[in-house]
């Protein structure tokens, strides 16, 4: 059976067992494969717009003998789907926002319809993804933070419920009281949403890591920026200055558990 990287193996886990999947962006098809094999899923549909990929993927599904199981499509984003053809989509691998954009496109365009989970990985813009899930009515279940090769990865598991019930979940998901932040309280839903609010919840090393790194990037952008006499690349520079107190009083509170004095 094939075996999957640590990212990929996490968002298999994630896959609710026996759902028919979409994988979106799928490149060589690794993680459709993993998952029939596995037993974890019946059937599956790969997804892939560049043709180096989809060549790459429909090799993989032959080699592995699953042709049968596994259908490769080429296409741009959710468009290789028909409405109630998948019961889980998955997508990993790009940025929040261009991640976004295609869940956007696929919705309007009813290709989300029937579809009840979502697992979702992308590589920077975290909250664009957040963002468009509480917009669209998803429910925000879980998240997880892994490093692999030097790379730090998040993976967001969502369901789609009815309206109401959505509406109550995420009411207390984005819940930023548990932050007891101080000055910033009034921006903790957007803090929620940039950081993660399962993950802010049982913040691991990893995450620490990751907004410490956060922070070292925004510092040298601002040292940069102070040696503009520019007024717009000031006013940049302030924006940039409050996002990292933000930050810094985050953490600061997450391993106290107190809210900061400043």
């Amino acid at each position: 059976m094939l075996k999957l990287s640590k990212r990929l193996q996490t968002i298999a886990d994630f896959v609710s067992p026996g759902s028919r999947v979409a994988d979106i962006g799928s490149d060589h098809a690794l993680l459709p494969v993993y998952l029939i094999q596995s037993g974890r899923v019946p059937s599956a549909i790969a997804g892939e717009l560049n043709p180096g990929p989809f060549e790459a993927a429909r090799k993989q599904a032959a080699d592995a003998g699953l042709t049968s199981k596994l259908q490769v499509r080429r296409g741009d984003g959710l468009s290789v789907l028909q409405p109630g053809e998948a019961d889980t989509v998955t997508i990993a691998g790009m940025g929040g926002s261009l991640m976004s954009g295609i869940l956007e496109e696929g919705f309007l365009a009813g290709k989300l319809d029937g579809v009840k989970e979502l697992v979702l990985q992308p590589n920077v813009g975290e909250e664009f993804v957040r963002g468009w899930l509480f917009k669209r009515g998803w429910f925000l279940a879980e998240e997880t933070i892994l490093e692999e090769d030097d790379k730090i990865y998040e993976v967001l598991h969502a369901f789609k419920y009815d309206e109401a019930e959505v509406k109550e979940r995420n009411a207390e998901v984005y819940d930023p009281s548990f932050l007891m932040l101080s000055v910033h309280q009034d921006k903790g839903a957007s803090i929620l949403e940039k950081m993660g609010p399962h993950l802010l919840r049982a913040p691991k090393e990893v995450f620490f890591k990751k907004w410490r790194f956060e922070l070292d990037k925004l510092g040298r952008i601002v040292a940069q920026m102070s040696q503009s006499d520019l007024e717009q690349a000031e006013q940049k520079k302030q924006q940039f200055v409050e996002e990292m107190n933000v930050i810094e009083e985050v953490l600061q509170c997450l391993q106290t558990g107190k809210p900061s004095s400043k």
